[in-house]
């Protein structure tokens, strides 16, 4: 029995994670879930699979689930709390699907409690991957990957000798977007960002991949997690999203991992590592597979992309910069206040206006990020 701590537990990849715990109820106990704000979910949660400790970073959240539970799980609110989940005693393993760089510091302190983590939150690594990695290896810690992409590329690389790797590939649906050209683009909708034609998601995620930024944001989060350069890493639009990742070695064989657009997948490899568990998850009817296409990104209309690479490239507290802007200017789209294209104008004023810090500690990150954020509202 592997006890969980599931930071998200109430988005897309949390309630997946749980879809896995009620499937294999002999293997997994989710002894805490953490959230945002969203009570009443984490209340149906609570119900169903019993956890020792609840959390939610929203207080008034919390106080609202207090007042109407008389249960015996702990209920506990603020960011603080947050931080003490993630290092629960008797968790074997914390999955973290916290949204964006809110994921850091529970991480960052789950690691330092020698506990394995199970890693949905791609932001950590692009904004402390250097610190993120060597905490794991001090503290003899997994990370495993829980991006359907970073997972492929991890079955990929298994038995093999990693100096004989000669390029990453990461495929990348192309979004709803695909094919277009940015004077396309100048009025696109929240509605027409979010209709995602392979991988149900959450929004955050839906439109950085609509705008390639979370694809770049995979890159940043490779170079980290498989110790690769940037030049060695490639990236393919697969609109089929039927191949996750290949990994091509120096005598020229490609290795492909490939399933269905089922993030279970993914989720329930990371909690069995290095075992395989029996699902009865969809499979691959290769019948039915009418083909599989591969094209160049478009990094001109998708800059989110290049400017990724731009940043990875530069290094220091440059990634965190343009996520912690990036982070911003989504928020600013999905409320209205920005446009699609926007979000790249954003970016770029936040990356062209920073002075990077090299080799920052957690608290210039921190400080790093906080900068983006303001530059980016003031430029709103």
């Amino acid at each position: 029995m592997k006890n969980l701590v599931i930071l998200g537990s109430t988005g897309s990849i949390g309630t997946q994670t749980l879809d896995v715990v009620r499937r294999n109820p002999e293997l997994f106990h989710a002894s805490v879930l953490v959230a945002n704000h969203n009570d009443e979910l984490i209340e149906k949660q609570m119900n169903e699979f019993k956890p020792e400790l609840v959390v939610l970073s929203d207080e008034d959240a919390a106080a609202r689930l207090k007042s109407r539970y008389s249960g015996k799980t702990t209920i506990n609110g603020g960011r603080k709390a947050v931080i003490e989940a993630a290092v629960y005693p008797d968790a074997d393993m914390v999955v973290t699907s916290l949204m964006g760089f809110a994921g850091l510091e529970p991480t960052m302190a789950a690691l330092a409690a020698k506990k394995d983590i199970a890693l949905a939150n791609k932001e950590t690594l692009v904004v402390a991957g250097e610190l993120v990695m060597a905490k794991a290896k001090e503290m003899n810690c997994a990370v495993l990957p829980v991006d359907s992409e970073h997972c492929a590329l991890f079955q990929c690389l298994q038995g093999q000798d990693r100096n004989a790797v000669e390029k990453l590939i990461l495929t990348a649906s192309g979004g709803p977007f695909r094919g277009k050209k940015a004077n396309e683009l100048t009025a696109v909708t929240k509605a027409d960002v979010l209709a995602h034609p392979t991988w149900n998601m959450g929004q955050k995620i839906t439109v950085d991949s609509a705008s390639l930024v979370n694809k770049g944001l995979e890159v940043i989060e490779a170079k980290w997690l498989y110790d690769v350069s940037f030049d060695a890493i490639q990236v393919v639009v697969h609109p089929q999203s039927i191949v996750h990742s290949m990994v091509q070695y120096r005598d020229g064989t490609v290795m492909a991992q490939l399933g269905c657009t089922d993030m279970r997948l993914p989720i329930q490899y990371a909690l069995t590592y290095p075992e395989r568990v029996k699902s009865d998850f969809p499979r691959l009817d290769f019948y039915e597979l009418a083909r599989l296409t591969f094209e160049k990104p478009d990094l001109d209309t998708f800059r989110g992309l290049k400017l990724a690479f731009e940043a990875g490239k530069i290094g220091g507290t440059m990634p965190c910069i343009m996520n912690g802007a990036n982070e911003v200017a989504v928020e600013a789209f999905l409320k209205g206040q920005a446009g699609f294209l926007q979000i790249y104008d954003l970016i770029e004023n936040a990356m062209d206006k920073a002075n990077v810090e090299y080799n920052p500690s957690l608290e210039q990150l921190l400080a790093a990020d906080q900068w983006a954020r303001t530059i980016t509202r003031q430029k709103l």
